[in-house]
């Protein structure tokens, strides 16, 4: 099995993946990003307050770049 990397931004942060998961096939490989993206999404809107977030997950394997997932959105409240 190939090892991949699933390498975080947030806005203009990257935090690299150091350790990497083995995984059988891009499907899976895109799965993973998915699952990881929406707990991102997930938790980055319950500490935003009005502002808009840019987030991705940029997959990597030892030959380079695999595949990108990005999630932006942003938090309009009308009312408190």
């Amino acid at each position: 099995m190939r090892r991949y990397y699933f390498d975080i931004r947030e806005g203009d942060e990257i935090f690299p993946d150091e350790e990497g998961l083995e995984l059988s096939t891009i499907e899976k490989v895109q799965e993973e990003a998915a699952r990881s993206l929406a707990d991102m999404a997930r938790d980055a809107v319950r500490a935003l307050g009005g502002d808009s977030q840019k987030l991705s997950i940029e997959v990597r394997d030892e030959s380079g770049p695999v595949l990108q997932l990005k999630f932006t959105f942003a938090v309009e409240r009308r009312r408190h």
